[in-house]
């Protein structure tokens, strides 16, 4: 089964997740995407990536269920590397990626937006990292990009509240390039990958290279340390307590275990 539907246009290819009923970024999706990239990297019919999601989500977060088959923090450390190699693969790459978020993109779908080029919002979309919500902490490089975009006071009260910002504020804080009514978001982003489809690829090419140089060593280990602690904070028994409560649909008792 595919969980991406791809249509290519005027040098724009238009990638729906589509893994209903939220869109989950399971391991499954991600290593179609991975795919998609790779493809993607040698198609010259592909200028621009316009990502976006099914139904009423662009991306709820990774697949919970998933979680309750990892058997060890060192395996969960694995998970979180292998999501944050394809998600600075889509950063670096070198065609655009623009991301248009309905809905919500929280957690893991939050950190797929981030890694994209820019990002394009519903003025009433959630953006958040509930991940200490279940006991965890962000795995994807959200601990690391966040803070790029809004500054690390507000990327600390949006991780340790747990509580989602609305795509409006999002833009205004620049987590988000702008702000638009429901209807018109699909729209406005074609347009804008249009636009940017238009210009010669090498051109575009080499300004993605250039601006990657905004980077930090820091960054790079950054993203290292979250991969490891990721799977550390997995081992604590409050973990298990947030992942079961989660799926059981009740609050969570953490006790500090």
């Amino acid at each position: 089964m595919g969980y991406l539907t791809i249509q290519k246009e005027q040098f724009v290819a238009s990638v729906k997740i589509d893994n209903p009923p939220a869109n989950a970024l399971g391991s499954y999706v991600l290593e179609e995407l991975a795919g998609f990239i790779e493809e993607a990297e040698h198609d010259p019919s592909i200028r621009v990536i316009l990502l976006y999601g099914e139904g009423k989500f662009f991306s709820a977060g990774a697949d919970i269920k998933e979680f309750t088959t990892v058997a060890s923090g060192a395996e969960f450390s694995k998970l979180a590397a292998k999501g944050q190699q394809l998600f600075e693969r889509i950063e670096s790459f070198s065609k655009p990626v623009i991301a248009a978020i309905h809905g919500a993109a929280l957690g893991g779908g939050l950190e797929l937006a981030m890694s994209c080029h820019i990002r394009l919002v519903t003025e009433n979309a959630k953006l958040g990292l509930p991940e200490l919500q279940l006991g965890l902490v962000p795995g994807f490089g959200g601990t690391q990009r966040l803070p790029r975009y809004i500054g690390q006071a507000k990327a600390l009260e949006l991780m340790a509240t747990s509580e989602p910002i609305s795509g409006a504020e999002a833009a205004k804080l620049g987590l988000a390039t702008n702000a638009v009514p429901d209807e018109i978001l699909l729209h406005e982003a074609k347009q804008l990958a249009l636009k940017m489809a238009s210009k010669s690829p090498n051109t575009i090419k080499a300004v993605l290279e250039l601006l990657s140089f905004g980077k930090s060593a820091d960054f790079h280990r950054g993203m290292e340390r979250e991969a490891v602690l990721f799977g550390e904070v997995f081992d604590k028994q409050d973990a298990k307590e947030g992942i079961q409560a989660f799926l059981e649909k009740r609050t969570p008792q953490f006790k500090g275990e």
